[in-house]
């Protein structure tokens, strides 16, 4: 949160008709009920949505920062009884203070709010999350505090030492569920640079806006961590009497969060340029969504059940895996860290001997934000290459960000990938928060969308190779990679990280 101002199986029955005619009205109760609990705002902005939601989902690909920013603003302010939100990053930035201004307000008009945030990069000040949580109608809870929130520095150090797997293993969820209908979910954080809006660094990212039945799963993968051990609420981290806050305390920061937000001073001119026009995002996007059926991937609370290693996989993992291994034509992966998992370059390698053409764009080491992740892209370009995979690496001055960030300058601006997608023969494609690389194959908790539709791999295909076109990216060979573009003294720290053994952890 901002910080300041500062398996069920299924058994089939065969029916008498008396009984059959009394399972008809159970059915067609439950369905009045189901039809009658979904919020007022839903028929009103998204005319015969709720017929299709019962078994399908409608998708939307949200490419444009602003269009994911202003969706999941117009549904936290349409938003009638609950907020659920998990993310892996919430910054004190223009966007993060929004974000918490927007949940307090709705938690104001009685909607029940829950956060839950993982430990690892919250950017909040103890006395605002105990300030917020206090809210009648709103709850934070911190997952696998083990670095940040209550933690102290030789806690944080003696945690690493201790228990070296659980220290790292974060949850990386990103996903927004509104009122149990309708949710988002994908590569972006609550931080400026994931929706445009940072003036020096901005991340090309991408998330899916989901109506009906995929929702479902979401909120029951909520649930899951809500109520895992892990999940550890504020009031338990911070128990002692001194970190308590009396009402008036409680009051100054509700209200001086609502003051800063409320005030146009404090933000960018088009951050509040694109918020004025709030009030058309779902009736403008509720026609364009495409109904089909959806398959939410999720991991359990703490990846898996190995307590001795840095592997183990996941349920995500084992999904993925099975969709690469059952391409027939060709394979497009979208990840910012590219650093194959053990096993994978074989995997590529005998894929492509069978005739698929696989091609995958991350960053360059001039675009990168994470340079400790691209020293084990480094180490391994060249057997990608080797293996026959193509590989697009992206521009920090891609002119796509013209096109992606159109209300304003942005000469100025590094552009980077941040993106995660995947998609199969042109029809299959997943949306999420699953990079190619160890940590999240078995560390970090991931979830995202597979579904098999052509409309939607068309729209993805036509969004990554726009992508990696050459004004945006530049095509890597054994011959060619453009690391010379970047300064010396980068180059030498990049390579002293690839002589550390970190694979495992990037």
């Amino acid at each position: 949160m901002s910080a300041t101002p500062t398996k069920t199986s299924h058994r089939r029955y065969t029916l008498k008709k008396p009984m059959y005619v009394l399972a008809c009205g159970i059915v067609m109760l439950m369905v009045n009920h189901s039809q009658a609990a979904y919020p007022p705002w839903l028929d009103t902005h998204c005319p015969g949505c709720s017929t299709k939601m019962s078994e399908k989902t409608g998708v939307y690909i949200l490419d444009y920062g602003e269009d994911s920013l202003l969706s999941r603003a117009w549904l936290a302010r349409n938003a009638s009884h609950s907020i659920d939100i998990q993310y892996f990053i919430w910054s004190t930035d223009n966007i993060g203070i929004l974000a918490s201004a927007e949940l307090l307000d709705a938690a104001n008009r009685g909607v029940k709010v829950r956060v839950l945030v993982d430990d690892l990069l919250i950017d909040a000040e103890d006395k605002t999350l105990l300030a917020l949580n206090a809210h009648k109608n709103v709850s934070i809870r911190i997952y696998n505090p083990q670095h940040s929130v209550g933690v102290s520095g030789w806690q944080r150090a003696w945690g690493l030492l201790s228990n070296f797997r659980k220290s790292n293993q974060r949850m990386h969820d990103k996903t927004a569920i509104f009122d149990g209908v309708a949710g988002i979910t994908g590569g972006r954080n609550m931080a400026d640079e994931y929706y445009d809006f940072d003036h020096h660094y901005n991340f090309r990212d991408r998330d899916v806006l989901l109506l009906g039945a995929a929702v479902r799963d979401m909120s029951a993968n909520f649930e899951e961590f809500w109520n895992a051990d892990l999940a550890i609420p504020v009031e338990a981290i911070f128990a002692s009497d001194e970190q308590q806050l009396n009402e008036a305390e409680i009051f100054s920061h509700h209200k001086t969060l609502i003051e800063y937000a409320n005030n146009a001073e404090n933000f960018a001119p088009e951050v509040r340029t694109k918020l004025q026009s709030i009030s058309t995002v779902l009736p403008s996007l509720a026609p364009k969504l495409v109904w089909d059926d959806v398959n939410f991937i999720s991991d359990i609370p703490g990846k898996n059940h190995d307590n001795d290693s840095l592997k183990g996989g996941g349920e995500a993992t084992e999904k993925l895996l099975n969709v690469l291994r059952g391409a027939q034509q060709s394979i497009l992966i979208q990840s910012p860290y590219l650093i194959v998992p053990e096993g994978g370059i074989e995997l590529f390698s005998d894929l492509i001997k069978r005739g698929i053409r696989i091609r995958i764009s991350t960053n360059s080491l001039a675009s990168t934000d994470n340079l400790m992740a691209f020293s084990g892209y480094y180490k391994q370009r060249d057997a990608l290459l080797a293996a026959g995979v193509d590989i697009y690496e992206f521009r920090p001055d891609a002119q796509i960000r013209t096109t992606l960030i159109e209300r304003r300058e942005t000469s100025n601006t590094i552009f980077a990938l941040h993106a995660k997608s995947l998609l199969v023969d042109g029809d299959t494609l997943f949306i999420g928060t699953f990079n190619l690389d160890p940590r999240s194959a078995n560390l970090n908790t991931e979830v995202g969308i597979l579904v098999k539709n052509s409309l939607l791999g068309e729209q993805l295909a036509k969004s990554i190779e726009a992508d990696i076109q050459p004004e945006n990216s530049w095509k890597i060979s054994p011959e060619f990679n453009p690391d010379h573009y970047v300064a010396r003294s980068k180059r030498l720290q990049l390579w002293l990280y690839s002589l550390l053994p970190m694979n495992a952890i990037l």
